[in-house]
């Protein structure tokens, strides 16, 4: 009887982790509500509630599972996104990785935003309290301590996150343009870790 409830349970999360999928790639991020995805997912609100806490837990689980494949992707698939490149390759290729996601999941990306603003409650963590946010920190921070060991490694890997959520990149990233900040992304890593660009 337990492991049918666990198994409804997982095929519940799943559904509704569809949903707000689906209903993301359809709508505007104000306009998808826990009562519409529960609605497209076939469950009641309180299952929702129940198992993702609030909308702005649905939203990150939901990014946390399209983030899992780029952490295992960073810590243990191949060069230079994986272990064995320089740091400066790394770090291109991360950003140019983040930037794709973003871009993919820009509706996601601005439903976890929205949700975050709007929250009821003051006690959720804030952004940098989140897991996923504290995995690119530290790949990120790690690198650049690598590359550069006389700079403020966690501040300078704060300040490059930071600017995805910036406004005016954000509305790039959901016009799709990710390959444009790509390459501004490895101008800004090539310049801090001394590495020339491959056109001179």
């Amino acid at each position: 009887m337990e492991r049918r409830e666990r198994a409804d349970a997982a095929r519940n999360r799943q559904a509704i982790l569809r949903a707000a999928e689906e209903l993301l790639r359809r709508h505007p991020p104000e306009q998808v509500s826990v009562e519409r995805v529960a609605a497209a997912a076939g469950v009641g609100k309180g299952t929702v509630f129940h198992r993702f806490g609030s909308r702005t837990g649905l939203m990150l689980e939901l990014m946390s599972e399209r983030a899992r494949e780029l952490e295992q992707a960073f810590t243990e698939g191949p060069p230079p996104l994986g272990p064995g490149a320089d740091p400066a390759e790394r770090l291109v290729a991360f950003f140019a990785a983040v930037a794709e996601l973003a871009a993919r999941n820009g509706n996601l990306m601005s439903a976890i935003e929205h949700a975050m603003v709007t929250r009821k409650s003051h006690g959720e963590q804030p952004r940098e309290a989140n897991p996923i946010y504290l995995a690119w920190h530290r790949h990120v921070s790690g690198l650049i301590a690598e590359g550069r060991p006389d700079v403020d490694a966690e501040q300078i890997a704060h300040m490059l996150l930071g600017t995805l959520h910036m406004e005016p990149i954000a509305s790039r990233l959901r016009a799709g343009e990710h390959e444009r900040l790509a390459a501004a992304f490895a101008d800004l890593v090539n310049g801090l870790l001394g590495v020339r660009g491959g056109g001179g």
